[in-house]
């Protein structure tokens, strides 16, 4: 038994660093080869099963491995770009949010033809854009004026709100009050920004103070960093569910932006686990589809992904962007660039998961929706980006 939970275990490493490089190799987006290998060696051919390998940590795991993906991403966030973009990045995480999640929950109901609560679901969960999936592209097709700073922005703060979003709609589900979203989603909001913000900034500080003082060695910075970035994380996700993504964050955005001690080294660190982990993670999640749900999946799926490629963005963008400092060919850009990536995987597994536990008729279409909407975005945009950006 420990021999194949070994052998699981080193395949899903060995699949997710091959699929990058290969991917690499192929000027491919990587996202499409890890979701490939992953699926051959789970439903193909058996060689994962992820639910045997980690039983009950399954999803933890993949939450504290996306926890330090977001506090990755908040290291590369720069406050000296907000001057210039600042209103337009607040309205597409807010109104542009919105926007995406009524009329994505709209066409899963009319289009794909889930029930109300489950297309409210994967709207909100649809709402999160790939910021590791972004910045691959746009160092590819290096777009001209501020727009590349609008779109690493939106990638990395929409994902708390979206998993906020999504946690708060799960459990009116749960509870059968789907009614109330719109409440509790006023309130769950302020509550997410009160402990993601405190706890982000604390858990900051604390760092920076022990680095300043030389209270900590040079060879056990990364590891402190990493131990405070999951401790905050897991303590703001007691308080409130999903605030932990904000707290690391904000963490990643604060330390970025202090002059009181280097932190290249974390950066370089934090940059190599993520690589890792994003494979990691595609490679488990996309080893426990099943080949019954995914041939469950019709031409009405493809066509919900196209409404939201071609039709949702381009509307959430045109109105969050209207009146702002944007030139037309940068609105444009912005339009055509929303790929989905591992947070939308990860918190469509596991909501998908418990809502099939709890006996939701249905729930178990979320994730291989949510996957065909990765595959489907990751390979317009990656195909279409480059010509957008000359335009």
């Amino acid at each position: 038994m420990s021999e194949h939970l070994l052998l699981g275990v080193a395949a899903i490493i060995v699949l997710g660093v091959s699929a990058q490089w290969f991917a690499w190799r192929l000027r491919l987006p990587s996202i499409l080869l890890l979701l490939l290998f992953g699926f051959l060696a789970g439903p193909i051919t058996g060689i994962i099963e992820p639910d045997v390998l980690f039983g009950d940590l399954l999803f933890p795991v993949v939450s504290i491995s996306v926890a330090i993906i977001l506090f990755e991403g908040g290291l590369t966030l720069r406050l000296s770009e907000l001057p210039k973009v600042g209103d337009v990045i607040f309205r597409l995480i807010s109104v542009g949010a919105l926007l995406t999640w009524g009329l994505a929950a709209l066409s899963a109901h009319y289009i794909v033809g889930l029930n109300w609560p489950l297309s409210a679901l994967l709207g909100a969960i649809l709402i999160v854009t790939g910021p590791t999936v972004i910045g691959p592209l746009l160092r590819q097709v290096r777009p001209k004026g501020e727009v590349a700073a609008v779109l690493k922005w939106e990638g990395i703060l929409i994902d708390p709100v979206g998993a906020v979003l999504a946690v708060l709609v799960f459990e009116a589900i749960l509870e059968g009050e789907i009614s109330q979203v719109p409440a509790a989603i006023a309130f769950g909001v302020l509550q997410t920004m009160f402990i993601g913000v405190i706890g982000g900034l604390l858990a900051a500080g604390i760092l920076v103070l022990f680095m300043r003082r030389f209270w900590i060695p040079d060879h056990l910075q990364n590891g402190v960093a990493l131990l405070l970035a999951i401790g905050s994380f897991a303590i703001s996700n007691l308080l409130h569910p999903e605030a932990g993504l904000l707290t690391v964050t904000v963490m990643g955005l604060a330390l970025a932006n202090q002059n009181w001690v280097s932190i290249k080294h974390i950066v370089e660190f934090k940059e190599n686990l993520t690589i890792l982990l994003i494979g990691v993670l595609f490679i488990v999640l996309a080893s426990r589809l099943q080949l019954a749900d995914i041939s469950s999946l019709g031409w009405s799926s493809v066509l919900f992904v196209l409404v939201l490629i071609v039709v949702i963005r381009p509307l959430a963008v045109l109105v969050s962007t209207f009146r702002s400092r944007l030139d037309g060919r940068s609105r444009l850009f912005l339009t055509w660039m929303a790929p989905r990536g591992i947070v939308a995987a990860s918190v469509a597994s596991v909501f998908s998961f418990e809502l099939a536990e709890a006996g939701h008729i249905g729930a178990e279409s979320i994730v291989p929706l949510t996957f065909l909407v990765i595959v489907g975005t990751v390979l317009f945009y990656g195909l279409t980006a480059a010509p957008a950006a000359r335009r």
